[in-house]
């Protein structure tokens, strides 16, 4: 693989620069006023913070015909030239590797699949390099730099380290990952967990923009959560926050992988359903698919093991909604495909368990393919790119 040098960083050396920028990433076009109200910042701040993003580039100003100072000088709307810059973006799987090249606005320009053969650090390795190598010939075509790489994985990600403590479904224990891949690719790595990547995406691109509190519940092979807290994704003091998927909901309940029985993973997770499915039926039922069709087709075991699941993330979504209060729960991920099979149960389950008017939370679906997760994993680089990982 080619080696690029580091390349310089948005010019956002102050708080208040990283908010304007931020902002009009999430919510531009905006004028200086509109930049000035979000961010309760005054307009001299504004302006001082705007000038070195737009003789940069980064930023560029167009005429607005709907907006317009009391002394009738256009007020121009400011943007961010998606254009500038190019990330990409990688998740890993445990079956497979997706990979996106993304502009500055996480806009997928290109996406690429790869089939995960072996699960050991060095074969996931020679793999991402393959598919980074793809992506920077790709970015070629665009005439734009790759400024960074995102990479996330499932399980204990430590993000500031760039290290992958745990991750359950690769069986890897502390990999030094973006030491790794920084090493092949010669670019700025960050490394994340998945959900909290997609977080960052949903926080900036999608279902969470523009609100202070909200909450992703990711439901397929295993059970996640990510948080934001007053605007800021939460990590936790050591890495790890949100494991909604090991909250222990029932003392008698199946044991868990992570070594304690009744988890929300352990009953409503992909492998979980899959085997309870087959223990109910006694049938041979091998995959998701199989679990699904059986219900659908009206298995009374079956569907009472889905309706099982859709209570226990119920209640998990209830315990998160009574100790954060969000505006929003997003629920998100490919066990999506069940929805029909737990709505209702979830929906009662979290009505129940949510504590007086934290029932009025919001609770969305939201279905967002594999290359939404590797996006998220762009996002994650535009962060480091921008600095907001660091205020």
């Amino acid at each position: 693989m080619r080696s690029t040098p580091r390349t310089e960083a948005v010019p956002v050396p102050t708080p208040a620069a990283s908010l304007v920028f931020t902002t009009v990433l999430s919510h531009g076009p905006l004028t200086r006023t509109g930049i000035a109200r979000r961010t309760a910042l005054s307009s001299a701040a504004v302006t001082k913070a705007v000038r070195p993003l737009l003789e940069a580039g980064y930023l560029v100003e167009g005429a607005g015909e709907e907006a317009r100072s009391a002394l009738g000088r256009p007020a121009n709307p400011l943007r961010v030239d998606g254009g500038r810059a190019l990330f990409i973006g990688v998740k890993v799987t445990g079956d497979e590797i997706i990979a996106v090249l993304a502009d500055l606005c996480c806009r997928i320009r290109v996406a690429r699949h790869l089939p995960l053969t072996a699960r050991d650090p060095g074969s996931v390795l020679a793999s991402i390099a393959g598919l980074v190598q793809e992506l920077l010939t790709e970015a070629d075509g665009f005439g734009v730099e790759v400024r960074g790489v995102g990479l996330a994985v499932s399980g204990d990600v430590d993000r500031a380290a760039g290290v992958v403590r745990y991750s359950p479904f690769l069986d890897w224990r502390d990999v030094p990952l973006a030491e790794l891949a920084g090493t092949v690719a010669g670019l700025p790595v960050t490394v994340d967990n998945d959900v909290r990547a997609l977080t960052v995406a949903e926080q900036w691109f999608g279902a969470g923009a523009g609100i202070s509190d909200f909450a992703l519940v990711t439901v397929g092979a295993g059970i996640g959560c990510g948080l934001v807290v007053h605007g800021r994704v939460v990590s936790g003091a050591h890495g790890v926050a949100g494991e909604i998927g090991h909250l222990s909901i029932d003392p008698l309940g199946p044991p868990c992988h992570c070594g304690n029985t009744g988890c929300v993973e352990a009953i409503a997770g992909d492998a979980a359903i899959i085997r309870r499915v087959g223990e109910v039926t006694g049938l041979p039922v091998t995959g998701s698919d199989q679990a699904l069709d059986l219900a659908h087709r009206g298995d009374p075991g079956a569907r009472e093991v889905y309706a099982r699941a859709g209570e226990a993330i119920g209640r998990a979504i209830g315990a998160v909604v009574n100790v954060l209060g969000p505006q929003r729960v997003i629920i998100s991920g490919e066990g999506l495909a069940a929805y029909d099979l737990f709505a209702e149960h979830i929906r009662d389950a979290f009505t129940a368990s949510a504590f007086g008017t934290a029932a009025q939370c919001d609770v969305m679906t939201r279905p967002l393919p594999f290359e939404e997760w590797a996006r998220g994993a762009a996002a994650t680089a535009i962060q480091s790119f921008i600095g907001t990982d660091t205020q």
